[in-house]
């Protein structure tokens, strides 16, 4: 599939739809929650050309979150997107490559994020982490309801005991039900809910001088089934959780009531300030 002058996909749309068809009800099926995960999914040499504009983030425009729960860097909307990932962005969110995610997962009319909240590129370097969790469940400025993740990784030659696998756990926290590695050209997608406990919990061990690298999409749609949703957090952000057995270190502890209770409690205008701090 070729988007003006790139080749995006070595597959048509016709071809895209029938790779839907075929594996939804082995996605639907998947523990703990559904996903899937595709290899080389893109044209290779398109996706060379993404890797190689690849910010080195930190810059004073990105997101660099260091606290308790996660320290990573993320970008901020089309900033730091080159000419060839604003393309292939745009094209994540396109009506081709929507009808496919709709397909596959089961989740009708969903809608892209032309903002990129929370998404785009993706950074962490060694001893980073993201402890795992719920992922924030409503767009701040549409109010849209969160459905779906996509990943992309771009992490070639990288080796199993560097670490930075995706782990998907179950609804108690008792078990990690399936690791994946984030190498070059590896694309996962996930059903979000509030018990759609995932991360990269562990700090990652790679050389000095590498870093885990992906880029992550967010799709929404207008209202989502009730069984979803945990009662009483109809409206929530990044919900952190502690693996059975592990004891959230103090400074975890404080961190998150913190956070919950300034959600809770404060005028939307102060929290948004204290975010936009915690977050430089």
């Amino acid at each position: 599939m070729q988007i003006g002058d790139y080749q995006v996909l070595d597959i048509n749309y016709d071809e895209l739809m029938s790779l839907a068809r075929a594996k939804k009800a082995e996605y639907k099926a998947n523990s703990p929650f559904p996903n899937m995960y595709f290899d080389d999914f893109f044209n290779e040499d398109f996706l060379n050309l993404v890797l190689s504009e690849f910010p080195e983030m930190g810059d004073k425009g990105d997101i660099n979150f260091q606290n308790p729960n996660e320290i990573k860097l993320a970008s901020r909307g089309e900033a730091r997107f080159g000419k060839a990932t604003k393309v292939f962005m745009h094209f994540l969110n396109s009506e081709p490559f929507l009808n496919f995610l709709s397909e596959l997962t089961g989740i009708e009319n969903l809608i892209g994020d032309a903002y990129f909240e929370g998404g785009g590129c993706h950074q962490i370097r060694k001893g980073g982490y993201l402890k795992i969790h719920a992922d924030f469940n409503k767009h701040k400025l549409t109010g849209l309801d969160r459905r779906l993740n996509v990943l992309i990784y771009l992490n070639k030659d990288w080796d199993e005991s560097y670490g930075g696998h995706f782990e998907l756990w179950n609804t108690d926290m008792t078990q990690c039900e399936k690791k994946v590695l984030p190498v070059f050209n590896r694309m996962c997608m996930f059903s979000t809910t509030d018990f759609s406990y995932h991360g990269h919990p562990d700090p990652l061990n790679c050389p000095e001088g590498r870093s885990r690298k992906s880029l992550a999409l967010y799709y929404y749609t207008n209202g989502r089934p009730a069984e979803e949703i945990n009662p009483g957090l109809e409206d929530h952000t990044t919900l952190f959780v502690d693996r059975k057995g592990e004891k959230s270190e103090q400074s975890m502890r404080v961190y998150n009531f913190f956070v919950r209770t300034a959600t809770n409690w404060l005028p939307p205008i102060i929290w948004k300030y204290i975010k936009k701090k915690r977050n430089k």
